[in-house]
């Protein structure tokens, strides 16, 4: 179907994914605004989680300079987050953004240049931006027995029109090459924890995911055993809901509850 459908009271919180299905990293896309006011004028909690690896702090006031308005939405979590509470305390390696390393040291971290066991990999870089520029660090960490915590899961987003390859896309190569690597965000279930508790501990029959990754808001809701929409319209680009979906991952016959290209109202 073209957009959200009208959902049923039962679903009290919604935890909804951003980028892809919110915005395209530049723009809102249409009858979103109007989608969320509905939602909260239904009384829903509204949640966003993201595998953004920035501070949720950061993520909110992003939102509010797209056309946001903060009433409508109660929260943010981010992979970064939950990384960020897991590393903070201890001198780590790093890869990304100079303003993902200003972000992680704003929050606590120690980043370190050499002689570091862990690194925490937020992303690529303007000036290296694919996997394979990273390729002599990524084989001298595995075979120093590093240990990359990758803060954002996701392989590749859609910025724009322009693809732009994520942290997750490093673990996949880092693991490739034996190293090990420990993943934060979605489908992972410390961050849907920590967004179970903003809601208020709902009992997950009440919870609705809503996103447009297949191996991220996809597999974690099932994994998690809540419902969910998918938007057909993101980073898979039309691609339909796999069929052997359960068989592949383990999740039996979970499925969406709904197919849509937007969520838009």
């Amino acid at each position: 179907m073209d957009s959200l459908p009208d959902l049923p009271s039962r679903y009290r919180v919604i935890l909804c994914d951003l980028w892809g299905v919110v915005h395209d990293g530049y723009t809102v896309f249409p009858g979103v605004v109007e989608r969320l006011r509905r939602l909260k004028g239904e009384g829903r909690t509204v949640l966003f989680v993201t595998n953004a690896p920035r501070s949720p702090g950061i993520v909110s006031r992003e939102l509010v300079t797209f056309g946001i308005p903060p009433e409508l939405f109660d929260g943010v979590m981010t992979a970064g987050e939950a990384g960020v509470a897991e590393l903070r305390g201890r001198p780590v390696g790093f890869m990304g953004t100079e303003a993902d390393r200003a972000d992680l040291v704003d929050r606590g971290l120690s980043l370190i240049e050499e002689g570091f066991d862990e690194v925490a990999c937020a992303g690529l870089t303007e000036q290296r931006p694919e996997v394979a520029d990273f390729a002599s660090e990524l084989r001298e960490w595995a075979e120093r027995g590093v240990v990359l915590h990758c803060l954002n899961p996701d392989r590749v987003v859609i910025h724009g029109s322009q693809r732009m390859v994520c942290a997750g896309a490093v673990a996949d190569e880092y693991q490739r090459l034996g190293g090990a690597v420990h993943w934060y965000g979605k489908p992972y279930p410390e961050v849907y924890r920590e967004a179970y508790r903003l809601a208020g501990d709902p009992d997950l029959s009440e919870v609705l995911a809503v996103g447009d990754g297949l191996h991220t808001d996809m597999l974690g809701a099932a994994l998690q055993g809540i419902d969910a929409v998918y938007v057909t319209s993101g980073v898979h680009a039309g691609e339909p809901f796999p069929s052997d979906f359960g068989r592949r991952h383990g999740t039996g016959d979970w499925a969406p509850i709904a197919t849509v290209n937007s969520i838009g109202a």
